[in-house]
């Protein structure tokens, strides 16, 4: 079984632009157990910057100062069957540590 990631960009306005990507997981960890350790290093449980987590950036073509920021929003982990996606080959636990990473990069730890 593999691990889908949804995850968003939501802008001031509330416009959304939305992103799956499908990791594998050899080592059958638990879906909630993923959801922890994401939430542990997500920005309030939540946010995370894509390009640090090496994901494609979801912000819309036409930037407008007042309604643009860099965050993405995590929406969901789910099991499934498909095929991974992720361009990197990254198993979910090597996306995870990425996750974690990127909020030690930008908090500076």
């Amino acid at each position: 079984m593999n691990i889908r990631f949804e995850y968003l960009y939501r802008d001031y306005g509330n416009f959304k632009r939305w992103g799956v990507i499908i990791f594998s997981n050899p080592n059958r960890i638990g879906v909630d157990r993923v959801v922890s350790k994401a939430e542990e290093v997500l920005i309030d449980g939540l946010y995370f910057l894509a390009s640090k987590a090496s994901l494609p950036d979801l912000h819309f073509e036409k930037y407008i100062d007042h309604l643009g920021h860099g965050w993405h929003e995590f929406h969901s982990f789910e099991n499934t069957d498909q095929t991974p996606t992720d361009p990197h080959n990254r198993r979910i636990e090597e996306f995870l540590d990425s996750l974690c990473l990127g909020a030690i990069l930008f908090f500076g730890l």
